[in-house]
């Protein structure tokens, strides 16, 4: 059942308490543009299977939780060059303030501490998560993320890029969003696991309805510009750290995962052959045996 709270700081957080109260906390940090929905029920249900207590929410500017109502000042195409050249980007809101909201939902859940699993973007809210507030996380499990280090990560493939900007496809009616999202699909599924595209237009049509803020998704990509590396946090994390990577990804390259686990200090990392950048249902076992070994570890 889905809830909403409002944090300390005024921001709303629409979020999922699922699972046991006593169980170990399993927190599922989604990534870029992507609602909670985004996680597979069947992940879900696996690690509720397992006994843990499993939290997951829509980021800010996303889904059911706050918009926040911000114009930005640049386009996407310059913010992303001065990004890449390290200069100063300006935005609404950072990841540092994102890893608050996440902080802020643990204070009202009364949950002390938790396993955090961070995708993407998410992962790096976890990397924030861990070297801010070490009591919070137990551990952390990173997929399919980076250090956010504009100049010494590969960028994605040209056709990820591509994809990324909507793929020259105009409107906001189901039929153009859909278009665009199923373009962005292509290009970053695995193509070690066989997906049916029509169970993926079929969740694509759900999460529209539920909820579309194109606006917000621009500014959660302009809070990953305005965060910067997060480099600099890396020598402050002590919580054990399990670094999951496609050795497929187009969008974070697998070179930014190898970084990642370079960077920080007794990580152990798992490339997965022909995992690019989704979570098809074939590599769902994989990740949770992975994961709750790593939680199980600690």
């Amino acid at each position: 059942m889905e809830q909403v709270v409002t944090l300390h700081s005024g921001i709303r957080i629409c979020y999922q308490d699922l699972g046991p109260e006593e169980g170990p906390v399993l927190l599922l940090i989604m990534g870029l543009a992507c609602q909670m929905t985004a996680w597979p029920p069947a992940l879900v249900d696996e690690f509720l299977a397992k006994g843990y207590r499993v939290v997951l929410f829509d980021n800010r500017d996303i889904g059911l939780s706050s918009e926040i109502k911000a114009k930005l000042k640049l386009s996407p195409p310059v913010a992303f060059m001065q990004y890449k050249m390290g200069l100063s980007v300006e935005a609404p809101y950072s990841l540092y303030d994102m890893a608050d909201d996440v902080v802020g939902l643990l204070d009202l859940l009364a949950i002390k501490s938790a396993h955090a699993v961070g995708i993407s973007m998410g992962g790096m809210i976890t990397q924030i998560l861990a070297a801010r507030h070490p009591e919070r996380i137990q551990s952390a499990s990173i997929l399919m993320s980076s250090d956010n280090h504009p100049r010494r990560n590969p960028g994605p493939e040209l056709k990820a890029l591509w994809v990324m900007n909507g793929s020259g496809v105009k409107g906001h009616h189901l039929e153009a969003a859909k278009a665009r999202s199923l373009a962005f699909w292509r290009v970053v599924q695995s193509p070690g696991f066989a997906v049916s595209e029509a169970d993926i237009e079929l969740s694509f049509e759900r999460n529209y309805h539920r909820s579309y803020r194109p606006a917000g998704i621009l500014r959660q990509m302009r809070a990953i510009m305005a965060t910067g590396a997060l480099s600099h946090l890396h020598r402050y994390i002590n919580t054990p750290v399990l670094i999951i990577h496609g050795d497929a990804d187009p969008l974070v390259r697998p070179a930014c995962g190898k970084r990642l686990h370079e960077r920080i200090s007794g990580s152990r990392m798992e490339m997965i052959q022909g995992l690019g950048h989704d979570l098809p249902g074939g590599v769902l076992p994989k990740l949770v045996s992975l994961i709750d070994g790593h939680v199980s570890a600690q």
